[in-house]
């Protein structure tokens, strides 16, 4: 699947949590490398992208991510945006028990629901500097994270630990011939057709926001 005007591959990255895990903190420090203390909760959704490069490859991959609202109110709304997406990361704050809970009975099985059978899942335990307060245990994560066949990574938006390591890791997972594969079966079904609706709706999403700060 190409990104419209590049040669680049486009792949739609969605992240997914419940509010104030991070979310918003990962994708700027990642695509900006800003962190930003504190941040209002998103509304509905946020769009921006990023060319990662894998030098090792000889390849490069535009990221289309999705910064999705975690609040009860907006979840009617955030299945929308999992149209498509090749990439879901699941984000839980490593000091609430109950952002983990959630993101296994919830999160997770609506991204089972909604996404290509083919997606690639990330988990991403943010906050991990704060591991003294820590309520979530890395071995239950990782548990679930084989469990899912998920990329794993104990991330820190505030102290930069983690981040591009998680975005490099289902980048990495993406070049994978046998998902390659599967994205081209997807493709020759229409599966994947309604990427140029999917563009279209985030760049007048993106004019919206570009002069807000990532929430």
């Amino acid at each position: 699947m190409e990104h419209s005007n590049s040669k680049v591959p486009g792949c739609k990255v969605v992240l997914i949590g419940e509010a104030g895990v991070g979310k918003t903190s990962i994708i700027s420090r990642y695509v900006s490398g800003d962190f930003i203390e504190e941040v209002a909760s998103t509304n509905g959704a946020s769009y921006t992208s990023k060319n990662l490069i894998f030098p090792d490859l000889g390849k490069n991959l535009l990221l289309d991510i999705w910064d999705t609202a975690g609040q009860e109110k907006y979840r009617a709304l955030t299945k929308y945006f999992y149209k498509d997406a090749l990439v879901a990361i699941l984000v839980y704050d490593i000091k609430r028990e109950d952002s983990f809970k959630t993101l296994k009975e919830y999160w997770y099985p609506q991204v089972k629901e909604n996404c290509a059978s083919n997606v690639v899942i990330g988990l991403a335990g943010n906050k991990c500097d704060l591991f003294e307060d820590e309520e979530v245990s890395e071995n239950d994560a990782r548990a679930f994270a084989d469990e899912i066949g998920a990329v794993f990574e104990l991330t820190s938006a505030k102290n930069n630990i983690g981040i591009n390591e998680l975005f490099e890791d289902v980048g990495n997972k993406y070049f994978d011939p046998n998902f390659q594969q599967r994205v081209k079966i997807l493709q020759q079904q229409n599966i994947l057709d309604g990427r140029a609706e999917t563009i279209s709706l985030e760049r007048k999403t993106k004019a919206k926001k570009e002069k807000k700060k990532f929430c």
